[in-house]
């Protein structure tokens, strides 16, 4: 009998393995470099934003935004990681709410750098659209500078931009921002440091969490043309990263960890069972039984053990933690400035230079950052 069980254990589990592998997707590394490929452009359109290689950047995020602007209803990639034998990290990256703001916010600014200001507005209200609640399906967008930068360039485009100024102030955690000046023609975009970094927690490691970023509450200070000005951060990547609309969110793919959790149990419970039972069985007939039941909770085990709920901890690498923003009135010509990022007790971190030419009739822009090479 022991013979019999034994031998009967190794079929059955090298059968039911290799039909339930034969469900597994396989995902080649050409596939798998297609579908990663939104992330390069993330980071490859920030990473040339920061050296100032604006045509490198308008293309990679143009890319990205072209994806991510897409029905993902016939992305196949997106129905293999719902499976339950798929990993989250097969489908097309796409990143999480916070990530996909900061692809329209860094668009925007280079729509405003090309004096588009109207262009720079609809990337910033489809910034806004990318934070929403999944549980209700309604935007729930506190940023910051995506409002209140929505109602500068209504504002300069003649409207009434003070609806957006108000939701900007009301979600201010950090600084509340100035008053509008349409009169202001030389625009700072600020970033300080690191951003926040995902882990997989959980059981099963299907809980999306963060490590917060870095960089607690630095100031830029801004010097040219006679004029200091002092620019507070007025967004936190962190916070965006943990929260939708302020309601503090861990990303949970309940359904496959229960699913695993649960299979795993009932499996272990059947193989047991039926094990006893056909041990014990003293005909043909109850030892088959036996047999089935325990076959039926091997099957449960190895689909349970085939079950993939991890949580995709894919991530936009070189984001920072702060963004920041000031606006400042010049007339025509040619200017130098200073900026430095300084620490909340006023010690100077980094220093970043910018030469720039004020033109009449349109805005200047200027993007610095704490991490540009």
């Amino acid at each position: 009998m022991i013979q019999f069980l034994r031998q009967f254990w190794q079929n059955a589990a090298a059968g039911l393995v290799l039909a339930v592998l034969a469900g597994c997707a396989s995902v080649s590394p050409e596939e798998q470099a297609r579908r990663d490929r939104v992330l390069r452009d993330y980071e490859g359109g920030l990473t040339a934003l920061r050296a100032g290689d604006y045509a490198t950047a308008r293309s990679d995020l143009d890319a990205a935004l072209l994806v991510l602007g897409a029905n993902t209803a016939g992305d196949a990639s997106a129905r293999e990681s719902r499976g339950y034998f798929n990993s989250e990290s097969v489908k097309t990256f796409r990143g999480e709410p916070y990530e996909r703001v900061m692809a329209w916010y860094y668009r925007a600014i280079l729509y405003w750098m090309d004096g588009e200001p109207d262009n720079a507005r609809a990337a910033l209200r489809s910034a806004a659209v990318q934070d929403t609640d999944p549980e209700n399906g309604k935007v729930q967008c506190d940023w910051v500078l995506v409002d209140y930068l929505d109602g500068l360039a209504t504002a300069k485009l003649g409207g009434d931009g003070q609806d957006a100024w108000r939701r900007a102030e009301t979600n201010a955690r950090l600084n509340r921002p100035p008053p509008y000046d349409p009169r202001a023609n030389v625009l700072f975009f600020l970033e300080m440091g690191r951003g926040p970094t995902k882990y997989a927690a959980g059981e099963y490691g299907e809980q999306l969490r963060f490590h917060p970023g870095s960089a607690p509450d630095p100031v830029a200070v801004i010097r040219t043309a006679g004029q200091t000005v002092r620019a507070g951060a007025f967004d936190d990547l962190t916070w965006q990263a943990t929260t939708r609309g302020g309601r503090v969110m861990d990303h949970v793919l309940q359904g496959k960890a229960v699913f695993k959790g649960a299979t795993d149990a009932a499996g272990t419970a059947a193989i047991v069972a039926g094990t006893a039972v056909a041990i014990a069985g003293n005909s043909n007939a109850s030892r088959n039984a036996g047999m089935g039941i325990a076959l039926a909770g091997l099957l449960t085990k190895v689909v349970s053990a085939a079950t993939t709920p991890e949580a995709d901890t894919r991530q936009w690498s070189n984001l920072p933690n702060l963004l920041s923003f000031a606006a400042l009135t010049l007339p025509p010509g040619d200017y130098e400035a200073t900026v430095e990022f300084q620490s909340p007790s006023g010690q100077t971190l980094v220093t970043r230079q910018a030469k720039f030419q004020v033109v009449a009739g349109r805005d200047t822009v200027l993007f610095l950052s704490d991490r540009n090479s």
